[in-house]
């Protein structure tokens, strides 16, 4: 391609589309995303293949333009954006200003009629010229310099249409699309029209009269009594719908071809924004060139033998250097002692054959200052090796003072602190299949020089914990939980892996069953993992009614198959086939893939500085994501069993935690009275929403209540909870409305920790974990509503974060002190997994109930539910 080409993208159409194609998704700060991220896929897509030498993302300003001057009802009707699409534009706006792509909004002007004048600048110039939108409105503007591409439902899917195209797909020229639309009318756009013209009406009409003058000139050549009638009677509407979807390619904007170059981007200023809203899949994707940095030259020495006199009765500062993420029984490439005798780098062979090493790791009484204890601990307990006396862990450190930070690893902490004496990982080892270790000389250093910003780093966030009075947060909660963690991560979960292979058997021959089941109801046999061939089955063969369509044929995704699940017993045996195919590919083989070789266990790794709400994720595997709705989901839990005889798996659960600190922190009367009183919130609360009575409560009215419950912890929209429950917005936005008139509290909470938030740009939790919202005074709209809904859900989520924490070591603490032969195994959400000799159960089960009711005080019960079994299922 040649590079003297200009891109032009409609951000709010583009936009749009995704969010309506996308199932909403959202990052692990609550962000939605599916807009966004749809739209960057289709973006970098464009500059791989056009490449091109400007580009500009349009805007519209405003609801109000020049349009609404010539017809006050134009764009009326349309419902309100859901905040979950309206809270990603300054999201997108972010990731262009990352990918050093301009965007630009006009008042009183929409995207078109920017994109409109800068493309006329352009054909003046003879300049090729590409526009992307997710509608047609701008096909008008297509010449022999101009392409529109229109995206479709997949939204990297694009039609791309010249003047030629154009012809051939519509039936109408170029100069004839804007009479086209002006026959037609735009729903959308609330675009009158000419009422009983259709497409293919119109595009008759055309063929024969040219024009829309043309049209109205020989009235009387027009067949058909009504479609006359019509026309003559709307003829003032054709001409002002005309004009309202005529492009203004005059438009006053402040911006030429020439202010829109595009000389690419800083790729680890857009890797940290795509980690930090998820976008992993779309990361291997971005590459560039790094800044380079002037950094001190560091002297140190190479230790051949370790002794007690490297070590000081100070702070010792002391790094550990793996590159596998999953740092089970990995490589130790070396590590690092800084102190004020010196900077040392110690090689793995010296460190893990000396004596004198040993005693000193595992000497409590030793100070050490560690970046990712847990890490270390894991690391080395593999080695035989237990590391004690961690006087502060800097990953800790940044995590609770900087949440929203994406990257807690030590040289991102480094540069975040305007401390250049480290470089990046990547710089060092590469990336990807270009990883490698490399020479000695370059290894040693660069482990060194962690353990010298470790130094300078420990003054500064101690300072920063003290200011923020988190003290007790890191040092009473999250380091403590950090040992906890390691020694769960090393212990490992028992996996009986002939239960995983035998319902690995069983699912394939479920499989082939119900393979046979839709062959007989289709009457053939054919590819159902075939898109194409199950939408010729599906809307050809048995004429079941068409929802969507592709570009490559019919749409067969969940949703439209769901749409479909009552005409016809196939769909139901599909969507069947298809879970329980997602079932055995990525979690029964995903499990059988991570068993270690020697211990026949599963050793997730705890993931403690991710989300900014404080809670716990767990990777290599999730095994909080093992789906459970599905029965053959949970039986996988099936294969989760005790690693000795005569043991067996206890579970104990917090009873709706989210929903109990809702109750303490918004001191809601009627909400602490259920609670005190043991009543079924879900109930309760349908009796207060439907003014219903406890018999009068049917499983609808509950399962309606519970959404609201549970949406309201998440400040959930009347667009979110339309979405979960099937109904329209107007039906759940009377619902949430009602739940505020049932709980006053609630709605006087949420409003004063929005103005709290205004005043000292963080809300906290009960614990003092802090999340800082920038946005909370913001003047876009979008930006700040979002900051105001994090605002009334952080404290939710992140108490009942910090309760289940303590808990965790509430209950290691007691357990310690007793003869009781357990082992806490698992943190599922708001669930603690153990293992426990039968004879003890009934003691254990005393032990954590009790550790976990009274970990905290609230104005409300904690409730424990606890069971046991013979597997992790069984524990339920």
């Amino acid at each position: 391609m040649s590079k003297d080409e200009i891109v032009l993208i409609d951000g709010n159409s583009v936009l749009y589309r995704a969010f309506f194609a996308l199932p909403l998704l959202s990052n692990d700060s609550g962000v939605h995303t599916n807009a966004v991220y749809g739209f960057t896929n289709m973006l970098l897509k464009v500059l791989e293949d056009k490449d091109p030498s400007h580009i500009l993302v349009a805007f519209d300003a405003g609801k109000t333009t020049f349009r609404h001057e010539t017809y006050k009802e134009y764009k009326g009707g349309r419902q309100k954006t859901p905040p979950e699409l309206s809270e990603q534009f300054p999201v997108m706006r972010e990731i262009l200003d990352a990918l050093g792509v301009k965007h630009y909004e006009l008042p009183q002007y929409e995207a078109d009629d920017i994109i409109g004048t800068i493309s006329k600048q352009a054909q003046v110039d003879k300049k090729k010229t590409f526009i992307y939108s997710g509608d047609k409105d701008l096909l008008q503007l297509a010449s022999d310099h101009v392409t529109v591409g229109v995206t479709r439902k997949g939204i990297t899917d694009i039609d791309e249409y010249t003047p030629d195209q154009v012809k051939e797909k519509m039936g109408v020229t170029i100069d004839q699309i804007i009479d086209l639309k002006a026959l037609m009318g735009d729903k959308s756009d609330n675009i009158p029209g000419v009422p009983g013209v259709g497409e293919k009406t119109a595009v008759k009409l055309l063929n024969q009269f040219g024009t829309l003058e043309n049209i109205y000139e020989n009235i009387d050549e027009v067949s058909g009594k009504k479609l006359k009638e019509n026309l003559i009677n709307h003829k003032d509407e054709a001409f002002m719908s005309r004009e309202l979807v005529t492009i203004n390619r005059e438009s006053p904007v402040e911006i030429k071809v020439e202010d829109l170059d595009y000389n690419g981007y800083q790729s680890r200023d857009v890797i940290e924004l795509f980690k930090q809203y998820g976008f992993k899949s779309l990361m291997g994707r971005i590459d560039g060139e790094e800044e380079e940095v002037e950094r001190e030259d560091v002297s140190f020495e190479k230790v051949d033998e370790f002794t007690k006199n490297l070590v000081s009765d100070q702070e010792n500062y002391f790094i550990m250097e793996m590159l596998e993420d999953n740092y089970h029984n990995g490589e130790i490439l070396g590590f690092s002692l800084v102190n004020e005798k010196g900077q040392y780098f110690i090689p793995t062979d010296v460190a893990l054959t000396s004596g004198d090493f040993k005693e000193w790791l595992e000497d409590e009484q030793s100070p050490k200052i560690v970046a990712d204890a847990k890490r270390v601990k894991v690391a080395l307990q593999w080695k035989g090796l237990d590391l004690k006396g961690i006087q502060f862990d800097l990953i800790l450190a940044s995590y609770i003072v900087n949440p929203s930070n994406s990257n807690h690893d030590l040289p991102s902490i480094a540069q975040g602190n305007g401390l250049v004496d480290v470089s990046y990982d990547e710089e060092v080892y590469g990336k990807g299949a270009k990883q490698k270790v490399p020479e000695e000389d370059v290894l040693s250093e660069h482990i060194v020089r962690k353990g010298i910003v470790a130094r300078k780093l420990y003054p500064i966030l101690d300072e920063e914990v003290k200011k923020n009075e988190q003290e007790k947060l890191i040092y009473e909660l999250e380091m403590p939980l950090s040992l906890i963690l390691a020694d769960m991560e090393y212990l490992g979960v028992k996996v009986d892996v002939d239960r995983l292979e035998e319902m690995q058997q069983d699912l394939s021959e479920r499989l082939d069953k119900i393979e046979d089941e839709i062959y007989e109801l289709a009457g053939q046999s054919f590819n159902i993992n075939s898109p194409k061939q199950l939408g010729k089955i599906l809307f050809e063969e048995l004429e079941l009614p068409v929802i969507k369509k592709t570009k490559t044929g019919y749409s067969t995704s969940a949703d439209v198959l769901e749409k479909l699940q009552p005409e016809h017993e196939i769909v139901d045996k599909i969507l069947l086939y298809r879970q329980l195919g997602k079932l055995q590919s990525t979690y029964i083989e995903g499990l059988l893939k991570v068993v270690h070789d020697d211990t026949h266990k599963i050793h997730t790794r705890f993931n403690q500085v991710l989300t900014q709400t404080g809670r716990l994720s767990s990777t290599d595997p999730n095994l909080q994501n093992i789906p459970i709705r599905l029965e053959e989901g949970r039986k996988i839990r099936q294969a989760f069993v005790p690693s000795k005889e005569d043991y067996v798996i206890m579970a104990a659960d917090y009873s709706q935690i989210e929903l109990r600190v809702l109750a303490h922190i918004a001191n809601d009367e009627k909400l602490i009275s259920a609670f005190r009183d043991d009543k079924d919130i879900h109930t309760q609360t349908a009796m207060d929403v439907f003014n219903v009575k406890e018999d009068e409560v049917d499983s609808l009215m509950r399962r309606h209540a519970k959404a609201v419950n549970f949406g309201i912890v998440y400040g959930i929209s009347d667009y979110g909870l339309s979405q979960s429950l099937g109904i329209n917005r107007k039906e759940a936005g009377q619902f949430i409305e009602k739940y505020f008139e049932s709980y006053p509290g609630v709605k006087a909470y949420m409003d004063e920790i929005v103005q709290q938030a205004k005043h000292d740009g963080y809300v906290e939790t009960i614990m003092k974990r802090r999340r800082y919202l920038p946005d909370i005074t913001s003047r876009n709209f979008n930006k700040r509503s979002f900051a105001e809904r994090t605002a009334m859900n952080t404290p939710i989520q992140g108490s009942a974060a910090d309760i289940i924490k303590k808990a965790m070591i509430d209950v290691m603490e007691k357990l310690k002190a007793s003869d009781i032969k357990a082992n806490m195994l698992l943190q599922v959400h708001d669930e603690l997994i153990f293992e426990v000799a039968k004879s003890d159960l009934d003691e254990l089960n005393k032990l954590v109930k009790e550790a976990m009711e009274n970990t905290v005080e609230l104005n409300v019960p904690l409730l424990v539910e606890a069971d046991h079994g013979t597997t992790w299922y069984d524990a339920k």
